[in-house]
Order: C-alpha cells, then sequence, then structure tokens
C-alpha cells in the first residue's frame, strides 16, 4: 500500500510540470517557426545549430528531474484564486513574490536581449522560453494551487480514469490520432489580422486568457466529471486555438526579442568536423567529432532522456552525450547498455549546458564504437 502510495504521488507531481505533451509543444514550435522574420530565424538558427524551435520546445521539461534544474519546476506554472477580474488577476500577477510562468518569460526575454549573455546563455534561454510560453497557454496551467493545478480533480475520458490536468495536456490532443506535422497544418490558419492582434496582446492578456478557460472546464468537471466525445468535440476549439495562439505569440516574441539592431548574436563557426584528443579543448559551438570513453551513463524513467558522460563519471566528465526520448527508440540496444564503458566516437556541435560542454545526438549514426 505504501509503494502504491508513493507510486502515485511520484507520477502526479511529474504530471504537474508537463504541458499539452510532446506532440503539443513540438507543433507550437512547428506553427512558430513559420512565422519567425528572417532577422529571427537566423539568429536563432545560430543559438541552436541544426536544432529546430519543435526539436528544442520539450527541454524545459526534459532537464527538470535533474537535481540542478529543479529549482525551475514553479516555472512552467501560476496559481491565482478564483473569481478575479482582470484587473484583480493583473495586480495579482505582477506583483506575486512566488516564482511562476510569468516570472520565467520575463526573465527568459531579458536574458535574450542582454548583450552581455554569451550565446550559450541566450540558447538555454531561448529553449526555455520556447516551452514556457506554451506552458501558459495550456488552461489548467493557470489554475488553483490547493487543487495542484487539476491533478487532484478526478475525471473520467471515454469510460478511462484521468484528472483534468492530464486531460488538457495530452490526452485531448492525442485523441485527434495526428502527428505534429499534420496538427501544425491543420491549426495554422490565424488571419493577418488575427496575427496582428494575438502578437500585440500583453503576455497578461495570454494568462487570462488560460485562466478564463480553466475556470470553466473547473465548473466542467464538478457538474459532470465524465466526459465522452461530446466532451471532446465542445472543447476541440478551444484546444486548437490555444496551440495556435502559442505559435503565433512565440514567433511574434522571437521577432521583437532578434530584430533588435543592439542584439548580435556571434555566428557558429562553419569549421568542418574535426577529431578532438583526450587533452584538447572542446569549443562550444562548433562541429566536433569527439572520441572518448564513456565513463558513467543515466537514464530517466519520466522522460526517457538517456545521458553519457565521456571523458570522467558525472559531475567531472569532459562532455555529455544527451539523447532524447523521442530519439531513444531510433537505438537497437539501449544507449546506456551498449555504450556503457566503451570507447566512442560522437559527432554533433558542441552546446553549452550549465557549464558543461554537450552534444544532443538525434541519430544512432552519430556514436561510433571506437576499436
Amino acid at each position: 500500500m505504501k509503494k502504491l502510495l508513493l507510486f502515485s504521488l511520484v507520477a502526479a507531481c511529474s504530471i504537474v510540470l508537463i504541458s499539452w505533451g510532446a506532440l503539443g509543444h513540438r507543433t507550437i514550435g512547428r506553427i512558430a517557426s513559420r512565422h519567425l522574420s528572417p532577422k529571427a530565424k537566423q539568429s536563432i538558427d545560430e543559438l541552436l545549430g541544426s536544432e529546430s524551435l519543435a526539436d528544442v520546445s520539450t527541454y524545459a521539461d526534459d532537464i527538470r528531474s535533474k537535481e540542478e534544474f529543479k529549482y525551475t519546476a514553479p516555472w512552467h506554472y501560476i496559481n491565482i484564486p478564483a473569481g478575479y477580474n482582470f484587473e484583480q488577476f493583473s495586480e495579482e500577477v505582477r506583483n506575486m513574490k512566488e516564482d511562476n510562468v510569468y516570472k520565467a518569460v520575463k526573465k527568459c526575454e531579458s536574458e535574450l536581449k542582454n548583450p552581455s549573455q554569451s550565446n550559450d546563455e541566450k540558447a538555454f534561454a531561448l529553449k526555455l522560453i520556447v516551452h514556457f510560453v506554451g506552458d501558459l497557454h495550456q488552461p489548467m496551467h493557470v489554475s488553483h494551487s490547493e487543487d495542484r493545478g487539476g491533478n487532484s480533480i478526478n475525471v473520467t475520458f471515454n469510460g478511462q480514469e484521468a484528472n483534468l490536468h492530464s486531460l488538457w495536456d495530452s490526452r485531448l490532443i492525442e485523441h485527434q490520432n495526428l502527428n505534429e506535422e499534420q496538427l501544425a497544418n491543420q491549426y495554422d490558419h490565424a488571419s493577418d489580422a488575427q496575427i496582428k492582434q494575438w502578437q500585440s496582446d500583453d503576455i497578461i492578456k495570454w494568462l487570462y486568457e488560460s485562466y478564463q478557460i480553466s475556470e470553466q472546464l473547473y465548473a466542467d468537471a464538478k457538474s459532470n466529471p465524465n466526459f465522452d466525445e461530446a466532451y471532446y468535440r465542445a472543447h476541440l476549439t478551444v484546444i486548437q486555438q490555444r496551440i495556435e495562439q502559442a505559435g503565433i505569440r512565440l514567433a511574434g516574441l522571437l521577432n521583437l526579442i532578434f530584430n533588435d539592431p543592439s542584439n548580435q548574436i556571434a555566428p557558429i563557426s562553419n569549421k568542418p568536423a574535426e577529431s578532438v584528443r583526450d587533452n584538447g579543448n572542446i569549443k562550444t559551438g562548433e562541429k566536433l567529432t569527439i572520441c572518448e570513453k564513456v565513463y558513467s551513463t543515466r537514464y530517466f524513467d519520466g522522460s526517457q532522456m538517456t545521458l553519457l558522460n565521456l571523458g570522467a563519471e558525472y559531475p567531472n566528465q569532459k562532455l555529455t552525450i544527451m539523447i532524447r526520448g523521442e530519439d531513444r527508440g531510433k537505438f537497437k540496444v539501449a544507449p546506456e547498455q551498449a555504450f556503457s564503458n566503451k570507447n566512442v566516437c560522437v559527432t554533433g556541435i558542441v552546446t553549452n549546458y550549465r557549464g558543461k560542454p554537450e552534444i544532443v545526438v538525434t541519430e544512432p549514426s552519430q556514436i561510433v564504437l571506437k576499436d
């Protein structure tokens, strides 16, 4: 019984930190990419290298289980009491002392505009802001603390048990049975007038829209918590609009940030891949082939992310290979098993992850066993 209770608590806590699920976030990233200005697109390409906005859209969730990033947990949501009008809501958000998604977006925006920030620091802020703009458009991430954003409200959907938060995170989106490209094609049809209006709205208004929707969702669940296809059909347009608005507004925010002439992003070197010896310097922003022994590995059950630490065990590793959950299935053998204590060569663009070099591997061909 104690084990079951512990499992339930862990599972529930993990749900709190996930919004829209990977499918929703990646769809938002795809839509945003279609509405970037040329200057913003160039700057983003310089910061992210081969990764797209869709690729990094789940980054904030991927790192949330790491000890050094647990401080970001409150950045995914905001708790507001029921019954506020816009003026009351706005005052509450602006004066809130606790960390929240509004503060997180403003913090990332400030860092992306700050000329003293390095490209690595800006890349980190960019990955986070892509996710958090998606978060604040998910209605149940602007909700109540007493029910943990709807996690404590049990419902059913087509006879299957769920909670109000998880239903809106992923179940309703996945019920459409479409991939991210199909969703982006279906959702991304805003008129020029809508785009102009949505992008001109203040972030507080983005949050208040979610707040108003979540208040109605609470009322619906209280009236009848057993949802069926009628509930899905009635709320599908809400899901579509919130994801579309998130993508359009994310693009507008990034355009404002990167179209500023004073915001210069140093270009990534086009230097071809080269081998770096054990005692060589690992330079970020370059595409390199690095050969080292894998001294330690780690697999995360929640995000299904895999980390391979090269050159020494964590936290003294020379470089970390990061494999996301969606790419893990491409490997015939689990990477933490296939490469543990093996000498490998990894090829990719080196980024800085909290002061340590890292290469994100998306294809098995990027890692080769070394004789």
